[in-house]
C-alpha cells in the first residue's frame, strides 16, 4: 500500500539546528527515516502517530498538541498519521553535541 507523503517545510537550517516542519494529511507518512542527530517533536495539534519500527513492530500514540518529546539520534523509524484528522508537529534538530 502507498501512502501519501507528508509534507516538510525547513523554517531554519544553520550550524546550531535544523527546525522542519511536518503536516500530514490523514495516513501520510514520512517515509523511513534515521535521526543523525539528537532531537525535539512540538505537536502544533494532536497528533495521531503510528510510529513503525525496523523490526517489524509498530507502536500507537498520541502526542497532544502543546506537549514536547525528545529523542536521541540514531532513531530510525517511519511516522505515520493514523487519525482521522491532519496533523501538524515542529521538529528541532541539535546539531550541536550536548555540553
Amino acid at each position: 500500500m502507498t501512502r501519501p507523503q507528508a509534507k516538510a517545510t525547513q523554517l531554519i537550517d544553520d550550524p546550531r539546528v535544523r527546525v522542519t516542519r511536518f503536516d500530514f494529511a490523514p495516513g501520510a507518512e514520512t517515509g523511513w527515516h534515521t535521526h543523525g542527530y539528537d532531537y525535539v517533536i512540538t505537536a502544533v495539534t494532536d497528533c495521531a502517530m503510528l510510529l513503525e519500527h525496523p523490526d517489524g513492530t509498530s507502536t500507537q500514540t498520541t502526542v497532544t498538541a502543546g506537549t514536547a518529546y525528545r529523542r536521541a539520534e540514531g532513531v530510525e523509524h517511519n511516522v505515520v498519521n493514523d487519525g482521522d484528522a491532519a496533523m501538524t508537529f515542529v521538529e528541532v534538530e541539535l546539531k550541536e553535541p550536548a555540553a
